[in-house]
Order: structure tokens, then C-alpha cells, then sequence
């Protein structure tokens, strides 16, 4: 009868350490573990400015909370490139937000890998609307890229080719949902 109460005890002293942690982890993560993003007033040396580089993004924030990432390609339709280039341009528009959210953003891109790299292609028929698309991303703190293409083949330089959209999947349909697949 005393062993048992003995374990039962146990049991109970365990559990309620789990749950105190798991309150304390939920509510106040950033007193008990070092954060890995540089403070939010960093300064440069030159210019007093931030840098951008190490200043974390709000997207950051939701990867915490939220588990579905996908990463949307917006492709310019009215340059009529073609597949090889639109291949070439889309590999460029997501390696340029990968490399933009890799020190910026590290958990956001560590949940897009671990929802399998989603990646959906649609086409948009303008730069102009291209550019309102990214405007209503910015507004929602998404993060962008939009290629600029040098000119050498298909396409006139500085062109604005495809910009790659990378957040939570309800988010990013709220910016892309109504555009067409590619």
C-alpha cells in the first residue's frame, strides 16, 4: 500500500512540473531561453540605420503558432515568357526570399521545409498589378521577392518577372487566392 502511494505521488509531483513548464514555455518564452534574433533597436555602424538583415520579421512570430507555410510564385503573364524561362525566373524568385528570410526569419523557412516545401504557381496579368499584389503583402507583413530580370534573352532588362509570396497558407490565399494556377 506504501509503494503505491509512493508511486502515485511520483506521478502526480511529475505532472504538475510538466504542466508548470509548459505554462511557463507558452506564457513567458523569452525570460527563460536566449533568443536567437538580434534585439529590435540593433544599429549599424555606418548611417545609424537598422540592419535589415538581422532584424527579425513579424512572419517569425506566426511560426510559432501556426503549422501550414506554403510559398506562392506570381508569375507576369504579359511578357509571354517561356517555360524554361519561367523555370529559370521562379528558381531565382525562390531562392531570393529563401536567402532574404534565411537570418531574417529562420523558424518561418524551418516550418515551410517541414510542411514539404509547398510551392503553387500563378499567373497575374501586369506589373502593375503584380506590384498592388505585393503591396497587399507588405500590408499584411508577408514577405516578398520580385525578380528583376537582366534582359540577355527573352526579355527586356528590368523587367519584373515573378515574385515569390511565403507565409501561413491562409495568409498567403488571402493575397494570391483569386489569381488563376500558371
Amino acid at each position: 500500500m506504501m509503494m503505491a502511494l509512493t508511486w502515485l505521488s511520483a506521478i502526480l509531483v511529475g505532472a504538475g512540473c510538466l504542466a508548470l513548464g509548459y505554462y511557463f514555455g507558452a506564457r513567458h518564452p523569452a525570460r527563460f531561453f536566449v533568443s536567437a534574433t538580434a534585439p529590435k533597436d540593433s544599429v549599424t555602424k555606418s548611417g545609424g540605420k537598422k540592419n535589415r538583415s538581422q532584424e527579425s520579421l513579424e512572419i517569425e512570430k506566426l511560426a510559432d503558432v501556426l503549422e501550414d507555410f506554403k510559398m506562392v510564385l506570381v508569375v507576369r503573364n504579359d511578357l509571354k515568357m517561356g517555360k524554361g524561362k519561367i523555370a529559370a525566373q521562379c528558381s531565382h524568385a525562390t531562392l531570393g526570399l529563401y536567402k532574404k528570410l534565411l537570418n531574417r526569419a529562420p523558424k518561418a523557412l524551418n516550418r515551410w521545409e517541414m510542411c514539404g516545401q509547398v510551392k503553387v504557381v500563378v499567373k497575374i496579368e501586369s506589373e502593375e498589378d503584380l506590384l498592388v499584389l505585393q503591396g497587399r503583402a507588405k500590408s499584411i507583413h508577408i514577405p516578398t521577392h520580385i525578380v528583376i530580370d537582366a534582359g540577355r534573352t527573352q526579355i527586356a532588362p528590368n523587367s519584373r518577372t515573378v515574385m515569390a509570396v511565403l507565409g501561413p497558407a491562409d495568409m498567403v490565399d488571402d493575397v494570391t487566392g483569386g489569381l488563376k494556377l500558371l
